[in-house]
């Protein structure tokens, strides 16, 4: 409870001032006087003493015993009921029930059904991680817009001079185990590109002695070609596809995407888009080598690798 910094009877107080009445022989007019309060205030809290003792000193909830016109339970059991069952609206639930609308949500606010995403939770995340880098490698493709000018994402101001001027794709590549990422940038999308930017992810990887077992794509056009199968069966990768329309299948990659847009690509002001992807190496190494990871208790990516020290000063450049 809060009580007023200047309140002069606190429970600490009225037992003060019931002690003055009870204990000295002050008359209530003369404590009342002394607390500077009304003297009825004095009589009530002696009262409350003498009938329950200290505890009669204590707060008391306002609520009133007796509430003739308080909403009956069996039409509060009906409303959750209309709501849990039929879904129905408030307005709806109070024209049924011939109660108001706040009526309603009053009732279903107290039992927790005011919002309908409440009668249907989602399930729990289901977190994994496989046992060894390599393992499962995640595959996903972020557009983003050249520019010739710093444009509004990193200004906050709106520029129409780099209008025109096309995209390019950010190809991410992300180890599930180790959480060591990859980026490249390709002017598109399409299968050729994909199955390129495959190639290069193995050759990246193996430079760093992990051996890709599968990947994890979503369902684009470039990842269900037939190029980019028969690449995957020529390396020797299962190819696995997230379920349609659920990105938080391949949230690595997701969360992997978020990191680079927020500290790379809009985390400084280029120049240029050729400017941008100049600076892309040096942030993936940062990333891989000295960031740490939230994911992996706080360690840097390249340390779940497994590497030894002679591997990490001939890798580390």
């Amino acid at each position: 409870m809060d009580i007023h910094k200047n309140a002069k009877l606190t429970p600490r107080g009225r037992e003060g001032l019931v002690k003055l009445v009870i204990d000295s022989g002050w008359s209530q007019r003369q404590a009342a006087a002394a607390y500077h309060v009304d003297p009825k205030t004095v009589s009530r809290w002696v009262a409350r003493y003498k009938a329950e003792g200290p505890c009669g000193l204590e707060d008391r909830s306002s609520r009133p015993r007796n509430c003739p016109h308080r909403t009956p339970r069996a039409v509060i059991r009906r409303i959750c009921r209309l709501r849990r069952k039929d879904r129905l609206t408030m307005a709806e639930i109070g024209r049924r029930e011939k109660v108001s609308r706040a009526t309603v949500a009053r009732i279903l606010a107290a039992h927790g059904l005011n919002l309908l995403s409440e009668l249907d939770p989602k399930p729990p995340v289901q977190r994994y991680e496989h046992p060894h880098p390599g393992a499962l490698v995640h595959l996903d493709i972020k557009k983003l817009a050249r520019f010739r000018v710093p444009g509004h994402r990193v200004t906050g101001m709106p520029r129409k001079d780099s209008k025109g001027i096309g995209w390019e794709h950010a190809h991410v590549a992300i180890d599930d185990h180790s959480r060591v990422g990859q980026i490249q940038m390709w002017p598109d999308e399409t299968s050729a590109t994909a199955w390129r930017a495959l190639i290069a992810t193995v050759r990246y990887f193996r430079s760093l002695g992990v051996r890709i077992e599968r990947i994890l794509t979503d369902n684009g056009s470039c990842y269900r070609s037939y190029q980019f199968a028969r690449c995957c069966r020529r390396l020797g990768i299962k190819h696995r596809r997230t379920k349609p329309y659920s990105p938080q299948t391949n949230g690595k990659a997701e969360r992997f995407i978020q990191t680079a847009i927020r500290e790379w690509a809009y985390g400084h002001s280029y120049n240029t888009s050729e400017i941008r992807a100049a600076e892309l190496p040096r942030w993936v190494h940062r990333y891989n080598w000295h960031r740490r990871h939230g994911g992996i208790g706080g360690r840097t990516p390249i340390s779940r690798l497994g590497l030894s020290g002679d591997n990490l000063l001939r890798l580390h450049i």
